[in-house]
């Protein structure tokens, strides 16, 4: 009687190591997508920043012919 009681207590344990490991790697994935969010944000940022500089050169360039 005691190694199926040893048994039913392992898988028990084993389900709540997993279970413990899943919330863990949905809580990283969801600081991983905020931070590419973040990411998305600053490159487009820097590339309307570009584009910005770009404009403002072309026009600086236009102004010298």
């Amino acid at each position: 009687m005691f190694w199926p009681m040893l048994a039913i207590a392992l898988g028990f344990l084993g389900i709540a190591v997993l279970g413990v490991l899943a919330v863990k790697v949905f809580i990283e994935a969801q600081r991983l997508g905020r931070q590419v969010t973040r990411t998305t944000q600053r490159i487009n940022r820097a590339a309307e920043d570009l584009e910005r500089a770009a404009t403002d050169l072309a026009a600086a360039g236009e102004a010298l012919r």
